[in-house]
């Protein structure tokens, strides 16, 4: 039998990036005399950057304007993390990659294409996998289903074949709009609803018996 296509989403699940996001978040905010509390930062979890600058700073601005808050914004998250990309890793996570490297490989995220770009050179994680998508190659980010079924077609796979790997509420409902089994990552919440399996990360002993179970 062919193993399913695997999908990671990649903040959270690949890289435990969360953190950084809340910190780097939280610096460029300010700039702008914007304090962000602990609510602004739970919803900035899943969601694709246009969507959180309309949240932080409002439906006034341009679609210009917004661009430029997010890649700024971006720009300051990478040059934190990049001297400790591999040290951020999900624990497991190139293990795993390497040990499923037959599999029918995707990564789906939400994340500004230079930030997924970043990552896969950093890391060195390119070669695993078969398809890419970021949040700006369809119209709809998480937690509407377009990333997933976007993964999917490039991967020559029927959604029903797919398992997802997630870490927010927002991608673990797009994974199961998608119509699409799902492995919570307990990285950013301790407690997911609606997956087939929660792990805390890819050295979770339970997880390899569960997918050969499938």
């Amino acid at each position: 039998m062919h193993e399913p296509a695997l999908i990671l989403d990649m903040d959270g699940v690949i890289i435990d990036s969360n953190p950084v996001h809340r910190e780097v978040w939280t610096l460029y905010n300010r700039r702008f005399g914007i304090e962000t509390d602990e609510a602004m930062q739970r919803r900035m979890y899943g969601r694709r950057n246009d969507e959180i600058v309309r949240d932080f700073f409002g439906e006034h601005l341009t679609a210009e304007e917004i661009r430029a808050h997010g890649a700024a914004k971006e720009q300051l998250y990478r040059e934190t993390i990049g001297p400790m990309v591999n040290e951020a890793l999900v624990p497991g996570v190139r293990e795993f990659l390497q040990r499923h490297r037959s599999a029918p490989l995707g990564l789906a995220s939400n994340a500004e294409p230079a930030n997924v770009e970043f990552l896969l050179d950093a890391a060195g994680l390119r070669p695993y996998f078969r398809a890419v998508v970021d949040g700006h190659q369809v119209a709809n980010p998480k937690p509407h289903p377009d990333i997933y079924l976007r993964a999917a077609s490039l991967l020559g796979t029927d959604p029903r074949q797919c398992l997802v790997f997630e870490d927010s509420e927002a991608g673990i409902a797009a994974a199961r709009a998608a119509g699409m089994a799902v492995v919570g990552v307990r990285t950013t919440h301790r407690d997911l609803a609606g997956v087939d399996l929660a792990i805390d990360d890819f050295n979770s002993p339970e997880l390899e018996p569960w997918l050969a179970r499938r």
